[in-house]
């Protein structure tokens, strides 16, 4: 009767060390983008330390990589959160975080042009299009995830920690967009999306640390020792 709480013990110890895992990558990816930026010395979108021919590329596509691996890791952690709204419940967020990490991996492998020019008139380019589309697809998808968590069963601290991530990120990452768009004030604007950045990466960061404890607490639990002593206590 040992083994089947011996191999729960195991599964759940497998899944909390990838998902520490998964943490720890993300920590790392923040890490890079803030010191790539800090390298470079002047403002510029966080897209534009990725471009070709920039000091900081291969560090960028190495950031946005341990993202997506990152990313996925804590996703399947969290894979049983489903939203009470009907309507943010069609699919789990640990879907929307796959979708994101999907997206951040095109964009490590598609990066912008020398200065991340908008896809429009004479600067245009399919791969400042393809780019500039998938980073905000991968947004989008990780604002739709802070949305869905934020309305879940069981945690409220994390739950009310995503709203206001997912605000934060969608009002930030937007005013950013719109000045880029509008070429206003560019310095703001790559301030801005550096900020949006920085905030939803905390955010699968702290997601990743609450699923860590959670399956820490079933480890705890699993073991045949603990499984013999609540049924003694019966």
């Amino acid at each position: 009767m040992a083994l089947p709480y011996l191999s729960a013990a195991r599964r759940a110890n497998l899944e909390m060390l990838a998902t520490v895992a998964g943490s720890v990558a993300v920590l790392c990816a923040v890490v890079i983008i803030w010191a790539a930026r800090i390298i470079q010395g002047r403002d510029m979108y966080v897209s534009e330390l990725g471009a070709a021919g920039e000091p900081t590329a291969r560090w960028f596509e190495g950031a946005l990589l341990l993202i997506a691996v990152g990313g996925s890791l804590i996703a399947y952690a969290a894979r049983d959160i489903r939203s009470r709204v009907v309507i943010l419940a069609t699919w789990t967020p640990a879907i929307s975080i796959w979708l994101g990490c999907g997206f951040f991996f095109i964009d490590s492998q598609v990066t912008c042009t020398r200065g991340c020019p908008l896809p429009v008139g004479a600067e245009f380019s399919w791969q400042d299009l393809i780019h500039t589309v998938v980073a905000v697809i991968a947004f989008a998808a990780a604002c739709v995830a802070m949305l869905q968590i934020s309305f879940a069963e069981g945690n409220r601290r994390l739950g009310r920690f995503s709203r206001a991530c997912g605000v934060a990120v969608a009002l930030i990452a937007g005013a950013g967009g719109i000045s880029s768009l509008l070429n206003f004030h560019t310095n703001i604007g790559s301030r801005l999306e550096l900020a949006a950045t920085t905030i939803a990466l905390a955010w699968l960061l702290v997601l990743g640390l609450v699923m860590t404890g959670r399956l820490r607490r079933v480890v705890s639990t699993s073991t045949p020792a603990t499984s013999m002593a609540m049924r003694a206590a019966r």
